[in-house]
């Protein structure tokens, strides 16, 4: 049986919360992904494990929405970017109705960083006035603790925009969707000796192409490692700390 919410009637939806009570909200974006990625590799991927995560707990997966917060991005003409009012909105109607219908555990899948603060917020605010818990998987950086034996690379050129990890991730999850032929090195430019202070600045400040680090190293193998260990450990936490 279908674990999204959409491909539910609504009296198997009803059903279903009561058999587990949590929501899987992914969340991601369509924006430049370096030279050899999809633009929605972000929600693509957030996707995937929300299924994964979902077959293995019997969480719902939510509706979501395609396009995120993607200003750092927006100088590059094929990314889409959403303003944060939207999507702030977007999310403010979902928390409120997933809680309305019943659900009280709700685990956010995101895979864009750029949504992260976004989710929190609306989250936090919800916290004052219902009981219920709430996660969030900050998918690329939530790799970064799984992966350093797998990896060839550290840093940025392991974890950067479209780099080793999230190469070897989508040739595990979606191989046909990546562009092997068109894969580049970019070595970061280094904009400020203050390493200590926090930039302000778009991404074509670091790159031309979108990429940040090298995906030549990539392999099926290695994104396999690295979505089994996070999966399981994702699983491992909702295990615990939500309720039925």
């Amino acid at each position: 049986m279908t674990n999204y919410i959409r491909e539910l009637s609504g009296k198997q939806y009803l059903k279903r919360i009561e058999d587990s009570y949590t929501a899987i909200v992914p969340i991601g974006a369509c924006e430049v992904y370096g030279t050899h990625l999809p633009m929605g590799q972000d929600l693509i991927v957030a996707k995937r494990i929300s299924e994964l995560v979902s077959e293995k707990t019997g969480a719902l997966i939510a509706p979501t929405i395609e396009i995120g917060e993607s200003s750092a991005l927006d100088t590059f003409q094929c990314t889409f970017s959403l303003p944060r009012n939207v999507i702030e909105g977007f999310l403010d109607y979902l928390v409120g109705k997933l809680l309305d219908d019943g659900f009280k555990n709700i685990l956010f899948l995101s895979g864009h960083a750029g949504n992260v603060e976004i989710v929190n917020y609306v989250v936090k605010r919800y916290q004052k006035t219902h009981n219920f818990n709430a996660a969030q998987i900050d998918w690329w950086r939530f790799t970064q603790h799984y992966s350093d034996d797998v990896l060839d690379f550290t840093g940025a050129m392991a974890h950067g925009h479209a780099a080793e990890c999230g190469t070897s991730v989508m040739l595990y999850l979606y191989p046909e969707l990546v562009d092997l032929d068109s894969m580049e090195k970019t070595t970061p430019k280094d904009n400020s000796k203050f390493k200590d202070i926090i930039t302000i600045e778009t991404l074509d400040k670091k790159t031309e192409n979108g990429t940040v680090g090298d995906p030549r190293t990539a392999s099926r193998e290695k994104g396999e490692k690295i979505v089994n260990k996070c999966v399981d450990r994702i699983v491992e936490y909702m295990n615990e700390k939500f309720t039925k």
